[in-house]
């Protein structure tokens, strides 16, 4: 079995979704469920699953399997994104978490990495499963790895862009400075870039503008889910070495010579 594993959980799927920005809670359930996915993020600041008294996102997973990792998004310090989490795992005893804290919230959304550091750290002491997101610097995810993070969630590009994957290199030297699963986050677009982040050896992606803000969400869910897969196997299978010329398809080596 080819399964994702974080710390003690593990998965089938490598493709993780997000539940922002749908239209409500009912899409959000009909295309994490075309996804095929069995890992979900909140941001707890936005979407809500701990207050049973109004509309809670959780109600409509009651009947479906899936693992809900709530994330930091919208906290700015280390301080803020304990405390939540520390709220989050008291209200639902969920501690599978997505640590996010941006350091620029006007215009990149890019992480600040000394508060991420610093929460990590702390999170780890108290036995949260962490998923740090991060740049793509393989320094940082190596750091991030010894404080205690069980997976590194590098961009790909700035959130919610869809430009696609921007740094192939630094995600291949993500990959091999760290022993934890490195899952591809922000920056997808397409169902393409999602095959391309798993051909580079990404063990997982992230997605959540692309599927939620496509014309059709859960067709573009669906289409997420096969290009994980595609993606995977092409990775496992291992491509060709590329070559500056041409090479036949049909080799003339040992062809007998025939004059016609």
């Amino acid at each position: 079995m080819d399964t994702l594993k974080i710390g003690n959980h593990e998965f089938s799927s490598r493709l993780i979704v997000g539940s922002g920005k749908y239209q409500n809670f009912q899409t959000t359930f009909e295309a994490t469920k075309a996804s095929g996915a069995e890992i979900i993020t909140v941001a707890v600041r936005r979407v809500n699953i701990t207050n049973p008294d109004t509309e809670n996102l959780l109600d409509y997973f009651k009947e479906y399997k899936i693992q809900f990792l709530p994330n930091s998004a919208g906290c700015i310090t280390a301080k803020e994104a304990i405390a939540l989490f520390r709220l989050t795992k008291e209200a639902t005893g969920i501690d599978f978490i997505k640590l996010e804290i941006i350091g620029d919230t006007q215009k990149t959304l890019y992480p600040d990495i000394v508060e991420t550091l610093e929460a990590c750290e702390a999170l780890a002491k108290e036995g949260f499963c962490i998923l740090a997101y991060t740049n793509d610097d393989p320094i940082v995810a190596k750091r991030l790895e010894s404080a205690g993070a069980n997976a590194i969630m590098p961009l790909a590009a700035p959130i919610g862009s869809g430009l696609g994957i921007q740094n192939r290199y630094n995600i291949a030297f993500i990959k091999e400075a760290v022993n934890v699963p490195v899952i591809v986050d922000a920056g997808v677009g397409c169902a393409s870039d999602a095959t391309i982040a798993m051909e580079l050896g990404a063990d997982a992606v992230l997605t959540n503008t692309a599927i939620a803000c496509a014309k059709n969400p859960i067709l573009m869910a669906e289409a997420m889910k096969d290009a994980v897969k595609a993606g995977r196997a092409s990775f496992l299978a291992g491509r060709i070495p590329k070559k500056p010329f041409a090479t036949a398809s049909s080799p003339t080596e040992g062809m007998a010579n025939l004059n016609i």
